[in-house]
């Protein structure tokens, strides 16, 4: 008999080892990568470091397009690692969980948003602003990930994630799932500012570039009560900004409608991802007012203000402002669905990214794309 359970126990031992070897082991995933700045997308198998124990594998089931997506993996923030898969709009179902895991379980929805890790530690990251790790925050994709041998993080275009739970946000059952992924980067990117400056009932908001971002942007400051005006260059949404609650709309190519906005705004968010002239937008604030920059253009489109204007626009103020963290980014998924904020989205199948691409670009999307990851073989 202790012969038999002597080789049961080996029998056993072999078989814990191997699995545990097996949980240990990085985390195959194909997903749709640029290859070189000026390349198509195509199909691209890679590896997911190892689910740790403080990790959640996530089975992405959509993914946003966003404009940053575009900049990036056509370097024109300056070079990107290729191959890259982009995409940090990502939202599925939690798949597998690490051993010390306890906000999620298999089968939650989870969301990703620009970030995967930070340090944890520094005061930045102790006050829920990890995008400003003291340390360097790591980036969803096309960062170097320092927790995991240097890795570059590849996006959501692709069918799965790993993340540590600390990252990943939790998504109602009742959400509109097909709709929420843009809220991870468009909804947390608008909603911050306008936490940040207080808006509330009967403040006056202008909204500089009416796409992905700027949408948004009109959404929430609707829902808190702020008087919206919409600039674009095009007649196209202006009747979308209406329906969406905006008192005005003002296409800027039309100077008639441009007369008796200065000294207006409370605050004006820009959205806008091309050239323009900020100069424009501070003369329209009040005393105290605040341009807020959150569209940040290609390199070589960037505007930039002249600081002798400043000194005779005094007391109004340009800043900026990057996503936002961890806690607020729940804040605002939790406030989003609450109110039934979403981005207004079409989604698309895989082979279709680099047409949306360029219909981003031309500003021919109304407003987001969002990728369906189901239909990628």
């Amino acid at each position: 008999m202790k012969p038999i359970i002597t080789l049961l126990s080996i029998a056993l031992g072999l078989l814990s080892g191997h699995i545990a070897q097996a949980e240990g082991q990085p985390v195959p995933a194909k997903g749709y990568a640029l290859f070189s700045e000026d390349g198509h997308f195509k199909p691209y198998e890679f590896e997911r470091h190892a689910v740790g124990e403080n990790d959640v594998l996530i089975e992405i089931m959509y993914a946003g397009i966003c404009h940053s997506d575009i900049h990036t993996v056509r370097s024109e923030w300056g070079p990107s690692h290729y191959p890259i898969v982009p995409g940090h709009e990502i939202v599925g179902r939690v798949t597998q969980v690490g051993d010390n895991v306890t906000k999620f379980k298999p089968g939650d929805y989870a969301g990703v948003g620009c970030m995967v890790n930070a340090c944890g530690e520094c005061d930045n990251c102790k006050a829920g602003l990890e995008q400003f790790c003291e340390k360097g925050a790591v980036f969803t994709y096309g960062s170097k990930d320092k927790y995991h041998g240097n890795a570059i993080t590849q996006g959501g275009y692709s069918n799965n994630i790993v993340v540590s739970e600390d990252f990943a946000i939790k998504v109602p059952e009742d959400a509109e799932i097909e709709k929420v992924a843009p809220l991870f980067c468009a909804g947390i990117t608008t909603y911050s500012p306008l936490e940040y400056a207080h808006i509330g009932e009967g403040d006056k908001v202008g909204v500089a570039g009416f796409g992905g971002l700027g949408h948004m942007a009109v959404k929430y400051a609707v829902s808190k009560g702020a008087d919206v005006t919409v600039f674009d260059i095009t007649e196209e949404k202006r009747q979308d900004a209406l329906d969406m609650g905006a008192v005005k709309y003002v296409n800027v190519r039309n100077p008639e409608e441009l007369k008796g906005l200065q000294n207006n705004f409370k605050l004006i968010l820009s959205t806008i991802p091309a050239h323009y002239d900020p100069t424009m937008y501070v003369r329209m604030l009040e005393m105290g007012g605040e341009l807020v920059i959150v569209g940040l253009p290609a390199n070589d489109q960037r505007p930039s203000i002249d600081i002798g204007s400043l000194v005779f626009m005094s007391r109004r103020k340009v800043s900026g402002s990057l996503i936002g963290g961890i806690p607020e980014t729940q804040e605002m998924l939790d406030y989003s669905v609450a109110h039934g904020i979403y981005p207004e989205v079409e989604v698309i199948p895989v082979g279709q990214i680099d047409e949306a691409y360029r219909n981003v670009v031309d500003g021919e999307v109304k407003f987001r794309y969002v990728i369906d990851m189901s239909t990628m073989q």
